[in-house]
Formats: structure tokens, sequence, C-alpha cells
């Protein structure tokens, strides 16, 4: 983990001044694929003018099939980068990119496995499914479920991202996101799919992380600091209060998403905490932890997907989150 003296000192000054459009210092922020609802903290807070009041005037760029937003940041062409999950971090590691995640958007991975109501009810039940996993989760958390819980290759037949064959047969189970597949499921097929999280069973990792070079962790940490208590907030305000005014950009940025699908996958992600969960709740959204970076480290490892003696450390700083920032934002049972 990367040692640094607390920036908020550095931002006190900043934080008492209004920002006038003058002073604001423009921020670019790639996300990882099309503009969703798995977006909306951020879009929330360009909305509502919470980067602004920090002094940050933050574009949102996203992402897409021909989109590599972290090559880009690698360029210097943005300020900061959407990652996946923690392994994106640990391969930056063992290539030698001075990549640093800054906080974790999802305390719980989104990745899901679907059946068929009648097929399986438990995790146990899925050893018994034809598995259609593609390749990236074949050669990441699918050799976890082989490892940890002797799933096998010959089950797995490969995803092409077509449920078309999962909804047709019921010894067949199928990849996909929390907010996403189990929707198109209901509305193409008209029955409920079971749905597993990874997460419950076991995969560690964070998702949806913020990640800046470690050249800006390093001279900008002011910059860092604003950005990501910003970002925290507006995830508060868009999963318990009023996120209207994100999905407004949400929906003009992507004109495939509809309303329906943001309200869906909004309601999926309140109702498994996979914003605010775990030490989220103690510690505020954004949260990253060493414990819980180590312990996926340590799967990866047993697994075989990621190389021992990684400096991991170097990977992530838990220096701008874990300070409760937000929290006051979040209704009270």
């Amino acid at each position: 983990m990367l040692a640094r003296p607390s920036a908020a000192a550095l931002i006190a000054g900043l934080a008492a001044l209004p920002a006038t459009a003058q002073d604001l210092q423009a921020v670019s922020f790639g996300t990882n694929w099309v503009a969703q609802a798995e977006h909306g903290g951020f879009y929330q807070s360009v909305a509502d003018g919470t980067y602004e009041a920090c002094g940050l005037d933050v574009t949102i760029v996203p992402g897409g099939p021909q989109v590599n937003n972290r090559a880009l940041m690698l360029a210097g062409r943005l300020d900061f980068n959407m990652g996946g999950d923690l392994l994106q971090a640990f391969n930056a590691v063992a290539e030698d990119i001075p990549v640093v995640v800054v906080a974790a958007t999802f305390q719980k991975h989104p990745q899901v496995i679907l059946a068929h109501p009648e097929s399986a009810e438990t995790w146990e039940d899925l050893k018994d499914l034809t598995l259609l996993i593609g390749d990236n989760g074949y050669t990441s958390y699918y050799q976890w479920m082989i490892s940890a819980y002797g799933f096998t290759a010959e089950q797995r037949e490969p995803y092409t991202f077509n449920p078309a064959p999962f909804i047709a047969n019921p010894d067949m189970g199928m990849q996909g996101y929390l907010s996403s597949e189990p929707y198109l499921v209901e509305q193409e097929a008209g029955f409920e799919p079971n749905v597993f999280l990874i997460a419950d069973a076991g995969y560690s990792s964070y998702a949806t992380t913020i990640e800046t070079m470690a050249d800006t962790v390093e001279n900008r940490p002011e910059v860092v600091q604003c950005f990501v208590d910003g970002s925290i907030k507006g995830w508060y305000n868009y999963i318990y209060g009023d996120g209207s005014a994100a999905n407004e950009l949400i929906l003009e940025a992507n004109p495939d998403m509809t309303q329906d699908k943001v309200e869906y996958a909004v309601r999926r992600m309140k109702e498994e905490g996979i914003v605010d969960s775990g030490d989220a709740l103690e510690q505020g959204i954004g949260v990253v932890t060493d414990d819980v970076v180590q312990d996926f480290y340590g799967k990866m490892v047993e697994a075989g997907v990621i190389a021992d003696g990684l400096d991991i450390a170097a990977s992530y700083t838990t220096e701008f989150v874990g300070n409760g920032v937000g929290m006051d934002l979040k209704p009270q049972d």
C-alpha cells in the first residue's frame, strides 16, 4: 500500500471556499462501459454539482466495445479510470504499470451465475449443470470456482453473450451481471431465474474501482481526494436519494438505455449490497482495506490465476477512503 501523508489538510482550504467557474480544475474520468446505472453515482455528482463544490469540473468519458479508457489514462489523456476488479490491479503490478486503486465503488462483485428455478436452488446445485462461461470468466473467477468448490472445466461451455441456449435448456447455467442478464431473461423468457452472486460464495474482490496513476497520487493528492470524496457522496445520493438527474444524463449518453433497466439495476444493487455493505457500513462507501485485498490475492494465487510474490501493496492505497465521508447522506433506520 502506498504510504503518504493524508491529503485532507491539503484540501481543507479549498473546501472552505466556494468554487467559481474560473477556479474549477478540469478532470476526466473514463468508465468501463457505456453509460448505465452501475455508473450512477458518478453521474449524480456531475448532475448535482458535488464535484464542482470540491473544485472540480469532471467530464465522464464513457467506455464501450471499441474504447479502451485505461489505455487513455496510461497515455495521460484521462485523469481517472473505472477499473474492473482487483485482478486488473494485480496484473498491473505484474506488468510494472504504475496504476493505483484509490477507491472501490462496489464492495461486492456483481458477477452472477443464473439457473432455472427448478434446476438449482443452491450454489452447490450449480455443479450439476452445464455452465455457459465466457473466456475472461473462465480464466479468472471460474478457475477459483474449480479450486474452491470443485467445479470442472468439462462442465463449462463458452458463453457467446446470447442467452437463448440457457433459456431453452433447464440443465444449463449462465454467467451474467446482477443488474443485466437476470432482467434480460425475465423479459425474454417470462420467468425469474435463480441468481447466485459469486461474491456471496467467497469471491471477495472489490469491483468498479477508481484508479489513477501513481504520479497523480503523489503529486496531485488534493485532486484525488476531491474526486474520491465527490464520487462517494454521489453514490450515497444516487442509491438513497433522488437519482433522477443522474438518470437523465445516463439516458442522454446511452440511447440504448431505458428507464426500466435503470430502475431494475438500482433496485438490485441496493437489495444485494453491491455498493454499501461489509466494511462500507462502518467506514463508508468506497472503502478499501488491506484485509480484503490480501484475502482475495491469496485466493487467486491458490487458484493459479495470479502469480505469488507480487508486491500487491503497490496496486492500491487506503489513504483516500474509509473516513465515513458521505455517511450522513444515508437515511437512518
